[in-house]
């Protein structure tokens, strides 16, 4: 009898989506595929020579990363990495965060580096620079 009250109550509850939430979650949604867009035109059309070489790496790794493994054991190394890291942050949070300085300063030399050996790099800098 109590699991048939159940059903009834499940079936007299309003379900209906709210249009102010809806128009609200959706313009959030445009904004963000809207930058996403710009951004992914930015890093094809080589706006930034170092920004697309640097996306060009990423898919390149990506590739061999999707070769190597299948999605759902990406999913499960996802998942177990979602709960293990943070612990493993918490614990060695002044070794780690001084690691990633020192990686941080690296990248960003050899970032300089390159823009300023390579002309586009500095054109691209100039014009952002008059604007």
């Amino acid at each position: 009898m109590n699991s048939i009250y159940r059903r009834v109550e499940f079936l007299e509850l309003d379900v209906s989506l709210p249009q102010d939430k809806v128009k609200e979650v959706s313009e959030v949604a445009v904004a963000h595929i809207n930058a996403a867009v710009v951004e992914l035109r930015r890093l094809f059309l080589v706006e930034d020579l170092v920004d697309s070489i640097k996306f060009g790496v990423l898919l390149w790794t990506l590739t061999y990363l999707g070769a190597w493994f299948n999605g759902m054991t990406l999913i499960i190394i996802a998942w177990v990495a979602l709960f293990t890291l943070p612990k493993v942050y918490e614990a060695n949070k002044t070794q780690i965060d001084a690691n990633l300085e020192i990686v941080r300063t690296k990248l960003a030399d050899i970032t300089s580096k390159v823009k300023a050996a390579i002309p586009i790099g500095k054109k691209a800098v100039e014009e952002k620079k008059e604007q």
